[in-house]
């Protein structure tokens, strides 16, 4: 494999991609693309051949996925085409090419029912669609190359872009005075920007560079909380007098089943990689500020 100077990054118009085009500027070294779902539509077999006929790239970061995880249960066979089909599709592109390909997955491969944060090697067992879909997808990458496959498995993705928990509950908070959150659904919030930073670096690495064995990672911020946590510390770092009440989840009924404890272990990551992750409220921080700013 050659030296990566050209990267492609699909879904830029999602949280990560986004993060990824923000961060771009301080990676003078590399060329990188980034294609919308306009030009990449990962929903359409034919857009995807198309889209790679006369393109070369040393490293693919697939950033796009679907991941309404309530509509994935009504809407299963776009959602497995997108997660799922279209994920091997790139794959055997990567294969055929030689390029490196850099999958992002999700804590949802998991059933949430353990007390211990997960191991890349734990047992998965997907409890809804969009989990099963992503699952197919991470098989789909392994089997479709032999190597130079890397997938990261996140949770709790956040950011100043897009639709996500954080902006969803400062937009909550501006209408009312109180809400209800769930409080026994444990997990880490990542903020994309962090995870952004660390694919990147990760990509600087010189046994990335020449020499990656497929390999499974987990990466979110460090720390653990509740949603009711994470909603308390979003309005007490904004200032924000809203009152939370804590719910358990079958108060909150939802089309898909989510995963009661989805803590991540982010031992292999940091350890082959030499990383040092930011903890969840530091990061929340950043984020809080950067909304202010943009807005």
């Amino acid at each position: 494999m050659t030296e990566i100077k050209s990267i492609l990054v699909t879904g830029s118009n999602g949280q990560l991609g986004r993060s990824l085009k923000k961060i771009a500027k301080h990676y003078h070294q590399y060329e990188i693309n980034f294609a919308t779902r306009a030009e990449l539509d990962l929903s359409k077999r034919d857009s995807i051949a198309n889209f790679f006929e006369d393109k070369q790239f040393d490293l693919i970061i697939n950033c796009a996925a679907y991941t309404a995880v309530d509509k994935a249960e009504s809407e299963a066979e776009l959602a497995d085409q997108v997660n799922h089909h279209a994920v091997r599709q790139i794959a055997e592109i990567a294969t055929h090419k030689q390029v490196k390909l850099i999958h992002i997955s999700t804590d949802y491969v998991f059933n949430g029912q353990q007390y211990r944060p997960y191991i890349e090697t734990d047992n998965v067992d997907p409890q809804g669609v969009y989990g099963l879909t992503k699952l197919k997808g991470e098989q789909a990458v392994l089997e479709a190359m032999a190597n130079n496959a890397l997938i990261i498995r996140t949770s709790w993705v956040y950011s100043e872009f897009g639709h996500n928990f954080v902006k969803t509950m400062l937009k909550l908070a501006s209408d009312r005075d109180s809400l209800n959150v769930i409080f026994d659904q444990i997990g880490t919030p990542t903020y994309a920007t962090d995870l952004a930073k660390t694919i990147m670096e990760m990509v600087q690495r010189e046994s990335f560079q020449h020499n990656v064995s497929n390999n499974i990672v987990h990466y979110s911020n460090e720390g653990v909380c509740s949603w009711y946590d994470f909603a308390q510390t979003i309005f007490e770092l904004s200032n924000i007098p809203c009152d939370v009440s804590p719910i358990e989840t079958k108060d909150y009924p939802t089309a898909a089943t989510r995963p009661h404890y989805s803590l991540l272990n982010k031992a292999k990551i940091k350890q082959h990689y030499q990383l040092t992750i930011p903890y969840w409220k530091d990061s929340l921080r950043t984020c809080l500020k950067a909304l202010q700013e943009n807005s």
